[in-house]
């Protein structure tokens, strides 16, 4: 028989650019059981903030007391939808097929139009050949950043 625990999500203000600092010395902390929390998220659109998961705010304000490049805890809860969007991975790989015409969305080759010629649905990668280049050029792209053209 399994227990469901209620956990609440926090929004933790630290250092710009200390994201990553923080969140390694709070998991190190966890991993030794120093900390009573149940799981720390950095979300790379949030500069400067970090996301815990704690059974309640005051489990959440004694974990970060005393870990450097904290600058301070939100009022208040976050939802679980705020951050909803961050866990989950939506692939378009498993839509991209050989030969398909994509439009790239993304990276150096962006608005560029190619061809796919493989594509590795493990790895989230496909290589094209771009059809806007003098020549035919292969070219291995992550598959998020394809999108099927239209035209």
């Amino acid at each position: 028989m399994s227990q469901e625990i209620k956990s609440h999500l926090f929004a933790v203000r630290t250092t710009g650019g200390q994201e990553k600092v923080v969140l390694n010395l709070l998991q190190n902390k966890i991993k030794t059981g120093n900390l009573n929390l149940l799981s720390v998220l950095l979300v790379d659109n949030l500069k400067g903030y970090i996301v815990i998961e704690a059974k309640d705010a005051n489990a959440a304000f004694d974990a970060l007391q005393g870990i450097r490049h904290i600058r301070g805890q939100l009022r208040g809860e976050m939802e679980f939808k705020d951050i909803e969007g961050y866990l989950v991975t939506k692939s378009t790989a498993p839509q991209i097929a050989v030969d398909n015409v994509v439009e790239i969305i993304g990276g150096p080759f962006k608005g560029m139009k190619a061809t796919v010629t493989r594509v590795d649905n493990d790895k989230q990668e496909a290589t094209v050949i771009l059809l806007d280049a003098p020549y035919q050029l292969p070219v291995t792209v992550d598959s998020n950043y394809l999108k099927i053209s239209s035209a």
